[in-house]
């Protein structure tokens, strides 16, 4: 399927693993400002560091997360559709397949990862069913997924799931917690940034008449920062106190055992 890509007003940054000194800078302050991710490293954290034997990562881009897993504990094994590449994603150590069937035999895995994929696919069912597939009996697996994002990785962008819809995908795995990632506020803090950096990225001009306008949304940027430090604060508040209300988070965070 052709991307159009190119016509996406703010298409997410490309998330690197923190695997080099300027790297683990840029994840960092990811984490502060990124509150998508913040809320996904912190589920992760708690998690992936117990994980033992064969690891399956689903949807792996450039496997930000990889570095919370054990490495001596872990055979780590990422997948990914072609098409990633033109998202910005290049990771040398991925399989590239189909997107529908997952190229293991029944029950290879200990565990599987499935980080922000699931919004992407089609036909959620089979999906999810290939998931259990390739997990050994008494599996783990890990699913995140947003719920108050932008139209993104357009058009490959499809559904935004409740967890109501989310518990009747995942009903026949022994075990399915879903918990939602931060509150109101903290998608309250994520609109704020992003349309910050929004407002930023236009400040390259693309032509003459552009330059006029570069002086007025740099001193709109720099006008608005004070109320970005707030909206921060806030969404931070959020996730750290359970400021606001859990019905609107940014998503949900599964926790599946096979």
């Amino acid at each position: 399927m052709p991307s159009s890509a190119s016509n996406e007003g703010f298409q997410p940054r490309a998330h690197w693993a923190p695997d080099t000194p300027g790297r683990r800078f840029a994840y960092r302050l990811r984490l502060l400002a990124d509150l998508q991710t913040n809320t996904i490293h912190r589920d992760l954290r708690r998690e992936l560091p117990g994980w033992r034997g064969r690891v399956l990562d689903i949807g792996c881009g450039n496997s930000p997360f990889r570095h919370l897993l054990d490495s001596t504990q872990v055979r780590y094994q990422g997948i990914d559709v072609e098409t990633a590449a033109s998202f910005g994603y290049a990771n040398p150590d991925v399989i590239y397949y189909d997107g529908k069937t997952i190229p293991f035999d029944d029950g290879t895995f200990d565990a599987v990862l499935c980080t922000e994929v699931l919004e992407h696919v089609p036909e959620p069912g089979p999906f999810v069913a290939e998931l259990q597939r390739v997990l050994k009996p008494g599996g783990r697996a890990i699913v995140t997924l947003p719920w108050s994002a932008r139209f993104h990785y357009q058009p490959h962008d499809y559904h935004r799931y409740t967890p109501s819809m989310l518990a009747r995908l995942f009903s026949n795995f022994s075990r399915c917690s879903i918990t939602p990632r931060g509150t109101d506020f903290t998608v309250i803090a994520s609109k704020v940034v992003v349309a910050y950096v929004r407002n930023l990225l236009r400040l390259q001009p693309n032509g003459a008449t552009d330059l006029l306008w570069v002086p007025l949304r740099l001193l709109a940027a720099l006008l608005a920062l004070p109320f970005l430090l707030v909206a921060l604060l806030l969404g931070h508040a959020g996730i750290l106190l359970g400021w606001g209300s859990t019905d609107d988070p940014l998503g949900y965070t599964l926790v599946l055992e096979k």
